[in-house]
């Protein structure tokens, strides 16, 4: 078989990574790509928006199955083309991926199907949302509506952070059309976690539960970001806890997309908060998880393809997922500056020195003058499997200690709630 993945991040290059372990794999094919991942498959320079480029180059290279990464050309409606074009394309259509294109609608399916979630209110202007914001209890947790790249959502503690929130949302539209609707969500108290699922549309198959690491510094302290780092399994989650999720929130929501005349098949994951009142949806997304793909995947030791073939076939009732023992841990590595301002094109020192029994997934590389270079804010994903949570957060920053490259960041505290 011969696979398009469609991406250039961490994400695409563990499904690329995963995907090549395939017996059923001959070729495979990545668009954009990136440095990395160009050591395994063939990067052809196509975006992951050109869609009409995409399947033109599926067409040409008479690819048998593509995998969409990013959430952008899923919302965009690649895979109704791909299917219009009788091209195999693993994940939603653009209706089913309003879940996460959309925090109003998602909002809307769960307040109907009753799935449970924090109390919102959507407003369309901002002067409302201002008076809004002076008549209520603070925290509360201020939204863009569209896709913002994991920074659309704003903790606002006073209600000076809330009016800044809503200024550069909706006036001065720092997240463009993404912005023209925002949402006031209760700000809910717990910890976090994140629950994967590959659904056929009907039968519904859980990852292991994994915790992203979404703020910039130590501690949870600063901006959120596209996610510093996750691990799994998570034990805010044990298992007790994940057939709640699976009976209250993923088959349910599923069944609900169902019931709307909207068939969901792909990957469903869900960003949950473990509150004293139980799991409480905090948003969609409609794919695999950036930086979660990584531990994840690392640690599924099922063939992706079966798993794949089943959810398009509609046969996934017929699959059980096999992981591998132990914990699997993921330290993101940035650049200087991010998520803010930063430098590129800064070369990557060490990649050959990292310890055997440690992958490095590759975010944002490319390669300049024969070296190995940073050419985005999320650089490089350190990932490591070991016996437990300890040994694997140990593993995983040796290979974090072997590389280097000028203003690289990172978090220390990658894992470490598991630990308590």
């Amino acid at each position: 078989m011969k696979a398009l993945v469609v991406g250039g991040g961490g994400r695409e290059h563990a499904l690329v990574w995963k995907l090549a372990q395939s017996p059923k794999i001959d070729k495979i094919i990545c668009a954009p790509g990136n440095a990395g991942i160009a050591e395994m498959a063939t990067c052809i320079n196509i975006s992951a928006g050109d869609i009409s480029g995409l399947v033109d180059l599926a067409q040409k290279e008479a690819v048998d199955i593509t995998f969409v990464g990013p959430e952008a050309p899923l919302t965009a409606g690649i895979v109704d083309v791909f299917e219009k074009a009788g091209l195999r394309v693993f994940g939603p259509t653009m209706q089913a991926a309003a879940l996460e294109g959309s925090k109003v609608f998602a909002k809307e399916i769960m307040h109907k199907y009753n799935i449970p979630t924090a109390k919102y209110k959507v407003f369309t202007e901002a002067e409302p949302a201002f008076n809004y914001i002076r008549e209520i209890s603070l925290p509360c947790v201020i939204k863009a509506e569209g896709l913002a790249a994991g920074k659309g959502v704003i903790v606002a503690h006073d209600e000076e952070t809330a009016f800044a929130a809503i200024q550069s949302i909706m006036i001065e539209g720092v997240f463009g059309s993404a912005g023209k609707r925002i949402l006031i969500e209760e700000c809910l108290v717990g910890e976090e976690v994140s629950i994967l699922a590959f659904t056929d549309g009907k039968t519904v198959l859980p990852l292991l539960p994994a915790q992203d690491h979404k703020r910039v510094f130590d501690g949870d302290q600063g901006p959120n970001t596209g996610g510093m780092g996750a691990y799994c399994p998570a034990p805010v989650c044990p298992p007790d806890l994940q057939q709640k999720v699976l009976n209250e929130i993923m088959i349910p929501t599923v069944k609900a997309m169902e019931t709307e005349g909207i068939p969901y098949k792909g990957v469903l994951y869900a960003g949950l908060m473990i509150t004293e009142q139980g799991p409480l949806v905090l948003e969609y997304n409609v794919r695999f998880g950036d930086p979660e793909a990584q531990p994840l995947l690392v640690a599924l030791d099922s063939d992706l393809i079966e798993i794949v073939d089943a959810v398009l076939d509609e046969k996934l009732e017929d699959i059980e997922l096999q992981w591998k023992n132990g914990t699997t841990v993921c330290v993101v590595l940035a650049s200087g500056g991010y998520p803010g301002d930063y430098t590129k094109g800064l070369p990557i020192c060490g990649l050959d020195d990292v310890p055997p029994g440690i992958e490095v997934f590759h975010a944002a590389t490319s390669k300049k003058a024969g070296e190995i270079v940073n050419s985005g804010g999320r650089v490089l994903g350190v990932t490591a499997i070991d016996k437990d949570i300890p040994s694997a957060i140990t593993l995983a920053y040796k290979g974090v200690k072997a590389i280097s490259f000028e203003g690289m960041h990172y978090r220390n505290d990658i894992g470490k709630k598991a630990l308590s």
